[in-house]
């Protein structure tokens, strides 16, 4: 029950997240970090109340170890909302970032000192060529909308390109902090909800530094056309709908994926966040109809093969397919 619960939470929360980000981006492409500043707030307050208990629970981990952490997880969150701002299409933007796996692997190797097996590196080939081919193409389709003029077309690229920059910059980043989290967790024990609050709490004087952004559009937002909101009854600024819809879904994801840690198996949980993930993009590409090529679903369709052959779902698939035939010929 719990597993389908957390399941239920996962696709519902992210998928219906990623709706209501399309719809925040659609109408200013730069609100990243009033989206990013809302869903902080709300899970470092919910987290204060229910995991602190208002601030007397002492962490199990060090603060000096959060800081660390909190300071990639923040530069992570805080480059990936800037790079929408250099016209990566926001499809582009999710398929780049399920490019995690190439970040963990390279990063293990050099780190960790990693060795992996002939699967795991034709997985991470196959994530790295789908990535690749959906990179060339929107590639391509900035040239076109750009090709009046030679030197606005050269603009365009190069912005597009420093948005790439960024890009890849935060995947290296959020693997880095992905293997000093393992290293926390090996060291102290696994304390996820923990972890979750001061990742969200810390960086919060952070935002300082983005005020005047994160103000200008909370204007922005105040003077978008108002809509009645059911039972209250009173008229909201539709952006500022869409922005508390936003942390909400944010919330449920990051929770679903919370209980499905403590329910199932590490396969189980990239297998969904896996499945997820594609699911929310396609819903993007056909509900948003945003622009998508048969070279874009070929990417695609490698990226997700390749995180699937990583993760070793398809041999566990088969061998569980086998196993009534092992056993039958075990009894004989």
């Amino acid at each position: 029950m719990g597993t389908a619960f957390a399941i239920g939470l996962v696709f519902i929360g992210c998928c219906s997240n990623v709706v209501s980000l399309e719809l925040l981006v659609r109408e200013f492409p730069g609100c990243g970090n009033i989206v990013t500043f809302s869903q902080f707030l709300f899970i470092a307050l919910e987290g204060f109340i229910f995991e602190t208990n208002f601030g007397r629970k002492k962490p199990a981990i060090p603060i000096s170890n959060y800081v660390i952490m909190v300071t990639m997880f923040f530069t992570v969150s805080v480059i990936n909302n800037y790079a929408l701002n250099f016209n990566i299409a926001m499809p582009l933007h999710m398929i780049f970032r399920s490019g995690s796996l190439i970040a963990n692997m390279i990063l293990g190797i050099i780190i960790l000192k990693k060795r992996y097996t002939a699967s795991k590196y034709l997985s991470i080939a196959l994530v790295s060529a789908g990535i690749f081919i959906c990179t060339i193409m929107s590639a391509k389709q900035v040239n076109v909308a750009n090709e009046g003029a030679e030197e606005q077309s050269f603009h365009a690229l190069m912005h597009w390109l420093l948005g790439i920059a960024m890009l890849t910059f935060a995947l290296l980043m959020s693997a880095r902090m992905g293997i000093f989290q393992e290293t926390l967790y090996k060291k102290y024990g696994k304390h996820s909800k923990e972890a979750l609050f001061y990742n969200h709490c810390l960086p919060l004087p952070g935002f300082l530094l983005l005020s005047t952004n994160i103000y200008n559009h909370a204007v922005y937002f105040s003077q978008s056309t108002p809509v009645v909101v059911p039972v209250v009854g009173h008229s909201v600024p539709i952006m500022w709908v869409y922005l508390v819809v936003n942390v909400i879904t944010q919330y449920v994801c990051i929770r679903g994926v919370f209980i499905l840690t403590t329910e199932c198996a590490s396969l189980t949980v990239t297998l969904v966040v896996t499945l997820r993930k594609f699911f929310s993009l396609i819903f993007s590409i056909l509900y948003f109809q945003n622009p998508f090529t048969t070279w874009h679903w070929v990417g695609t369709a490698v990226v997700f093969l390749g995180t699937l052959l990583y993760t070793e779902v398809l041999s566990s698939v088969h061998a569980a397919l086998r196993g009534p035939e092992v056993k039958e010929k075990k009894t004989e």
